[in-house]
């Protein structure tokens, strides 16, 4: 549940239609770097901060604006 709150946040920051476009176009560009659906989505940027903070419950009340772009991220 709280992985799927993550996403509403990233979503909301993003004004919903391009956290859309984005996370779609990060796939595509994960499975031609990976060439397996698994990894291409396990690295989609906004699944790595669902699945790293999913099992704090805590993270968004102290979670900062922005938080996906403050690390390693691709694309």
């Amino acid at each position: 549940m709280n992985h799927e709150k993550i996403h509403l946040r990233q979503q909301l920051e993003l004004l919903i239609l391009p956290f859309f476009v984005w996370y779609g176009l990060n796939y595509l560009w994960n499975l031609i770097k990976y060439k397996n659906h698994r990894e291409a989505y396990r690295n989609i940027i906004f699944e790595q901060e669902a699945y790293e903070n999913q099992n704090d419950l805590e993270y968004l009340k102290n979670r900062k604006l922005w938080q996906i772009f403050n690390k390693r991220r691709t694309l």
